[in-house]
């Protein structure tokens, strides 16, 4: 698929010219616009409303100095983001990334993806996200605490529970979100659902944790049905060992498949007898080593430095859940002649545009992250519930309620990838089925 459309293309130059350096960014809005194409030509009033120029426009970016003290007494500082980029469906909503890699462009990226993501949720959620370029890894508790302290000083005056709720992402997950909370209560003395992915004893959601893993599961089960086909029996490999590809191992294992390849940002393992999930667990959540120490628990595995070799590992399905761009032109070249036929993404954006047109050339299914991986920001949703009812549902509710919102999310892409001529193109569809609903209520609202 190309971008032809001239008003669509005029856009797309705006978006280059004004986010100079956010490549990730530009990559997001281009595939976003490819997609619209057929909407805009049979509907003018989206083209004539100026509503797509207003939706790739942030409606705020926040940017702040982080200053936090490290266990020597040294002052260090960091810098942290707020990307609130659409509320017309809902509060700002989307998580917090703590990583090197951080900047405004990537976060922008997330930002806007977030905006389709969860208004394919079908909950009432508008999109944001947020984080810094602090990196947790080597750095002791009371550092990490102390960050987190000093980050909400500056955070907790731009957010609340009807305004913007952050979640986690990468590197942030319940010990940070914990620390975030203690001070956004401590700070503005209230007790409030403005932090999603909180300990069950504050606030928090039972199966928030599995989430966004067994959702992809559950929107690939639901894709690989359509087209006559099903977990049960199939080679699995998944990238990450953090907590999208834990999960994702976990229930595409209850659903009958085998995974074989897992990875962390050192290298990949391969286990041909299916992956040990409890010595991952034990590795990634206990002891917070390195994945090459699977070794110690399963000699007659294999480890191999470096993360892009674990694509040319045959396998029937793949489950990208590590970052974004991880499968390029290259990979996707090699999953398909070893006989891949699915890539369902955990993690956002996993394909380059190069690996995506390979997936189609080869008819390949390709669920995209923003549909593939909605479940843990729908769990998110279902949390803020919790916290407005002052309820706690049981982990089967949650759980039966996540299956809904998916097979929901699924059909809706498959719908519109018909309506508008492309069927099986489900990154269209997703892409058409978020925008519409969003491009609607700002046309409602006028802005």
């Amino acid at each position: 698929m190309e971008l032809t459309n001239a008003y669509l293309l005029g856009i797309q130059k705006k978006v280059e010219e004004k986010n100079p350096a956010e490549a990730e960014f530009h990559q997001a809005a281009k595939e976003v616009l490819m997609s619209l194409q057929p909407v805009v030509e049979k509907d003018p009033k989206y083209m004539e409303s100026g509503v797509i120029e207003r939706l790739v426009e942030p409606e705020r970016q926040i940017m702040f100095r982080v200053p936090w003290v490290d266990d020597s007494g040294k002052i260090q500082v960091n810098r942290g983001f707020r990307v609130q980029f659409n509320s017309a469906i809902g509060p700002y909503k989307g998580g917090l990334r703590f990583h090197p890699t951080v900047n405004l462009g990537v976060i922008k990226f997330l930002g806007f993806e977030q905006i389709f993501k969860n208004s394919l949720t079908t909950l009432p959620m508008g999109g944001g996200k947020g984080g810094s370029d602090f990196d947790p890894k080597g750095k002791s508790e009371g550092e990490i605490m102390r960050f987190c302290q000093s980050f909400m000083t500056e955070l907790y005056r731009h957010i609340g529970p009807d305004t913007d709720v952050p979640a986690g992402d990468i590197n942030v997950g319940g010990r940070e979100i914990g620390y975030l909370f203690g001070q956004y209560k401590r700070i503005t003395n209230t007790f409030a659902g403005v932090l999603t992915g909180k300990g069950l004893t504050f606030g928090g959601s039972l199966a928030r944790t599995e989430a966004t893993g067994y959702g992809l599961c559950y929107f690939t089960e639901n894709m690989l049905n359509a087209n006559g086909k099903s977990f049960k029996g199939q080679t699995v490999v998944i990238s990450g060992s953090g907590n999208v590809a834990i999960y994702a191992h976990q229930k595409a294992t209850e659903l009958g498949a085998k995974v074989v390849a897992m990875c962390d940002s050192n290298g990949y393992i391969y286990d041909k007898n299916g992956v040990d999930l409890a010595a991952i667990k034990q590795i990634k959540e206990v002891e917070r080593k390195r994945i090459k120490e699977y070794l110690t628990y399963h000699p007659d595995a294999e480890y191999h430095e470096g993360c892009k070799g674990i694509w040319t590992i045959p396998c029937d399905i793949a489950l990208p859940s590590a970052t974004q761009n991880e499968i390029d032109e290259e990979s996707a070249k090699a999953l398909a002649a070893n006989g891949c036929y699915c890539v369902s993404e955990g993690s956002n954006m996993s394909s380059t545009p190069g690996a995506i047109e390979v997936y189609f050339a080869n008819k390949m299914l390709y669920g995209p992250a923003k549909a593939a991986n909605a479940g843990g920001v729908a769990v998110s949703g279902l949390e803020m519930s919790q916290n407005s009812e002052r309820l706690s549902w049981s982990f089967e509710k949650v759980d039966k309620k996540l299956q809904a919102i998916m097979k929901d999310i699924f059909e809706n892409c498959d719908e519109k990838s018909k309506m508008y001529g492309m069927p099986g193109n489900y990154m269209a569809g997703a892409n058409i089925a978020g925008f519409l609903k969003v491009a609607d209520a700002m046309i409602a609202q006028g802005n």
